[in-house]
């Protein structure tokens, strides 16, 4: 949605209808959610005494947004997302009705349970680019920013509500009872996404297939080393950080000695410092840059990570799990929008998604690795030394520095379209792409340093290989070279430049002698004639 005047406010969104009811229902939806999960990682600690169970809970609920988020991604770009997510609700609702079938006949087992989390946790691989992608579609243009801010603040409110609701449940009325309470929050859900009547994608010529548009995410993420410090950062705090997740429920059941209510007491703890963290954000941020922010949610959570290893009084438990899910929304917020920055529309979801698989694998990989050392040194020691590593960590990798993430970033659309003889197929490829420019010898350093810059926004935007060549007859004659895997894509190449990737082109260019632009050929792939 494009249109409209939206008022000043951090509610706006809400007052548009679609969003408003889809926004209520994904609150239902996730606190039916936290209930489950809230079910399972205590149903899993009754069942099993050993860490290393546990924390497979933890990992099969992470492990498939891992390895499906970017394939979920591309699909959230190329199939009717409002169908999409219709289905994967469905599909939900199987695991929970699945699991309240089994606590009801007695028949949950350490297995079942891991088995059927890993099929809720690939629902909601599937679920949540989609979830991500459709923000625009419910909103006017200006409110997006907005309508994103609103989304996290109803996943704390479901966070907080959840797990306390989840506990209670448990502890008063049992596994099957609360896993019905799931089941009932999908039907809200499903009812929602019926009634929105989504606006039909008009069709493009140049619309991505799954696997080309799957090779281009790759490609970009490949290339953008502004990503790649974000990626690094996320795994670096998270693979430390998820040593609290992994073993909170045992830490609620053996240290603190609760039941599965004060369980749900302190995820509710957590959501409600994330909802007092998410109010605040606006003001820290005026004070500190991201890089202070993240350093600061680092220590925090490893502050408390060490305060829990003492076993400490469950109010004062309850006390730093609310500084815990501060900090916790202070790193997701932090990393995801110096993501959000440096990512144009085109590979928004397909490199969030990207961002999604770092996230749940180091919270995998982190959860099984702490799980083990629980094994083997005990519990408090496992926390000390989880918050050592976070604390030392945090430190050492503040000195990388997340991207400001300030450039310009819409489409230029300032490439003219390749001239042809005749009309080209779009899966013509592959293409080589030629740009000649001429280059006094006294600036040639100059200009390959600015070369070196265009390289990385040919292969961000679909170039899988470049170079650059020297005419032996004439060495100011340099020839840039790229080439794309098909016609198509190298249209599509075209359209997602962006302002500033221009602005780098436009330096390259004003190196080129002469009064006409430099020279650009398109060499097309042809089939070898058959011998005879």
């Amino acid at each position: 949605m494009t249109d409209g005047t939206a008022p000043i406010s951090g509610f706006a969104p809400l007052r548009q209808k679609v969003f408003a009811v889809l926004w209520v229902a994904t609150i239902v939806g996730n606190t039916g959610s936290f209930i489950r999960d809230v079910a399972s990682s205590w149903l899993v600690a009754d069942l099993s005494a050993a860490p290393a169970a546990v924390a497979m809970v933890q990992a099969a609920a992470t492990l498939p947004i891992f390895l499906l988020a970017i394939p979920a991604g591309v699909l959230s770009d190329i199939l009717d997302r409002r169908k999409f997510l219709i289905v994967i609700q469905f599909l939900l609702a199987a695991v929970s009705v699945g699991l309240m079938l089994l606590s009801t006949t007695g028949l949950q087992s350490v297995s079942s349970l891991i088995a059927l989390t890993f099929v809720g946790g690939i629902g909601a691989a599937l679920m949540a680019p989609t979830w991500q992608a459709i923000v625009p579609e419910l909103v006017w243009k200006q409110d997006v920013k907005t309508a994103v801010a609103l989304n996290s603040l109803g996943i704390n409110i479901s966070r907080a509500i959840g797990p306390a609701v989840g506990g209670l449940l448990l502890a008063y009325f049992g596994a099957a009872v609360t896993y019905g309470v799931d089941v009932i929050s999908y039907v809200f859900v499903i009812a929602a996404l019926i009634w929105w009547r989504r606006a039909a994608t008009p069709d493009d010529a140049l619309s991505e297939h799954f696997f080309g548009a799957f090779r281009a995410g790759l490609r970009y993420a490949k290339a953008s080393r502004e990503l790649h410090v974000v990626l690094l950062r996320a795994t670096v705090f998270f693979a430390f950080a998820s040593a609290v997740w992994a073993l909170l429920p045992l830490v609620a059941r053996n240290l603190l000695g609760g039941n599965a209510g004060f369980y749900g007491i302190l995820l509710g703890a957590v959501g409600a410092g994330a909802i007092g963290g998410a109010l605040i954000m606006p003001r820290l941020r005026a004070r500190f840059d991201a890089d202070a922010l993240l350093l600061g949610a680092a220590l925090v959570t490893a502050a408390v990570m060490a305060i829990l290893s003492l076993a400490p009084p469950q109010w004062a438990a309850i006390v730093a799990l609310l500084a815990l899910g501060a900090a916790w929304i202070t790193a997701l917020t932090t990393l995801n929008g110096a993501a959000q920055a440096i990512l144009p529309n085109w590979v928004r979801g397909r490199s969030l998604a990207i961002y999604l698989t770092v996230f749940n694998g180091a919270m995998t990989a982190g959860s099984l690795a702490w799980g083990a050392v629980a094994e083997a040194t005990g519990i408090p020691l496992t926390l000390v030394i989880g918050a050592a590593g976070l604390a030392a960590a945090g430190l050492l990798f503040h000195l990388v520095k997340l991207p400001k993430g300030d450039a310009d970033l819409v489409p230029s659309n300032h490439w003219p379209e390749p001239l042809t003889a005749q009309p080209v197929d779009d899966d013509c490829g592959p293409v080589l792409v030629l740009i000649e420019y001429n280059v006094d010898k006294t600036e040639r350093p100059e200009f390959l340093k600015a070369l070196a810059k265009l390289s990385n926004e040919r292969r961000r935007d679909g170039a899988y290989g470049w170079g650059v060549t020297e005419d032996a007859a004439d060495p100011e004659r340099i020839v840039e070279w790229f080439m794309v895997e098909s016609w198509a894509e190298h249209l599509r190449q075209h359209r997602r430049v962006s302002k500033a990737d221009a602005d780098v082109q436009q330096e390259v260019r004003r190196f080129h002698k002469g009064a006409e632009a430099p020279v650009v050929s398109h060499l097309l792939s042809i089939n070898r004639p058959q011998q005879t």
